[in-house]
C-alpha cells in the first residue's frame, strides 16, 4: 500500500504525543519542527494509549500508566516495566502533509492488541 494523508504539520505541537488512526491502527505522532516520527499507539506492557498523558523526553515517549518509555525511531523500550517493542512507521512530509503506511513497518515488532 502506498503512504497516506494522516495529519498536516499545523495540527502536530512540537513534542507532543498525537493519536491517529490509520486503517484501523492507533499511531503516535511525535513532531520536531518539520520532522514526524511515528510508532504504534499501544504501550506493550499493558496496552495503553500513549497519546493517553504520554510525554516525551528526548527521542522517546513515555506511557502514563506504568513509565515505560519507547524510542520513537526503534520501538524497543528503555525501561521497565515493558520489554518487547512496539512497531514503527516511516514518515513523509509533502508540503503541509504528514503521510505514512502502517503497512511497512520499519521495525519487526509484532502489532499490539488493541
Amino acid at each position: 500500500m502506498a503512504a497516506s494523508k494522516v495529519a498536516t504539520l499545523g495540527e502536530l505541537t512540537d513534542a507532543v504525543p498525537h493519536r491517529v488512526e490509520v486503517d484501523g491502527v492507533p499511531v503516535c505522532l511525535v513532531r520536531f519542527g518539520d520532522e514526524v516520527k511515528a510508532i504504534h499507539d499501544t504501550c506493550s506492557h499493558q496496552e495503553w494509549s500513549l497519546t493517553d498523558g504520554g510525554t516525551v523526553y528526548g527521542n522517546e515517549v513515555e506511557c502514563s500508566l506504568h513509565g515505560s518509555a519507547f524510542d520513537l525511531d526503534d520501538g524497543r523500550p528503555s525501561s521497565l516495566p515493558a520489554t518487547r517493542p512496539i512497531p514503527t512507521f516511516a514518515v513523509e512530509i509533502d508540503g503541509d502533509a504528514v503521510l505514512l503506511d502502517v503497512h511497512a513497518p520499519t521495525n519487526d515488532a509484532p502489532f499490539p492488541d488493541h
